[in-house]
């Protein structure tokens, strides 16, 4: 497809589009993403910001804005996130100044926010368009989540119980990605995000 890239100084043709990827923790939503994002013109992902410990292979700014829970109350007291949700013991939102000011250049936005926060901008930007990435099965999701080594067997259970709720909703998405193979659902993926970028959604 064609995508019309403005000047500096002139105003887009077009708003850019909000794209919504969710899923239960684990599944390899941010892998898909890095794979994905750049085979997309004129699209961003947006970061979230967290009030999670910043884990050692991340920096500020760069995964997460990490914030302290007293600065993410004062922004959601300033209304300055679009979506916020609490995940285990952490925190998480969407600020809405990392989303608007792209979308008003004509970018299209990707965001990668679970299910409470999709379904919260889905309520608020009824036009956004929502992927579901989910596991071949429970089980997967399960050796994921072991593997990945950050969180405590008691975390990994509660997250497992979230994830039976968050497969549940797969009738409320408008595209629904199986990651069995990061090669072939990253090509699903891209060929979704084209197909609502061309209306396929709407």
């Amino acid at each position: 497809m064609t995508f019309f890239v403005p000047e500096q100084g002139e105003a887009p043709q077009h708003r850019g589009k909000l794209l919504v990827i969710s899923g239960p923790s684990g599944v390899g939503k941010g892998t898909l993403i890095n794979e994905v994002l750049p085979r997309l013109k004129d699209t961003t992902l947006a970061r979230s910001a967290t009030t999670r410990p910043m884990r050692d292979h991340e920096q500020q700014g760069c995964e997460y804005y990490f914030l302290t829970d007293d600065e993410f109350d004062r922004k959601v007291a300033a209304g300055e996130f679009i979506e916020h949700v609490r995940y285990g013991s952490s925190r998480y939102g969407t600020l809405a100044s990392e989303v608007e000011a792209n979308l008003d250049k004509g970018r299209n936005v990707i965001l990668e926010i679970e299910l409470e926060g999709a379904r919260a901008v889905r309520r608020r930007l009824p036009e956004a368009v929502l992927f579901f990435i989910a596991p071949p099965n429970i089980g997967d999701l399960r050796k994921r989540l072991e593997g990945r080594d950050t969180e405590t067997p008691a975390d990994i259970e509660t997250r497992l119980r979230r994830a039976e709720e968050e497969l549940a909703s797969q009738g409320e998405f408008d595209y629904i990605v199986v990651n069995d193979s990061v090669a072939r659902a990253a090509d699903e993926l891209e060929e979704s995000i084209l197909d609502s970028l061309e209306g396929g959604a709407s």
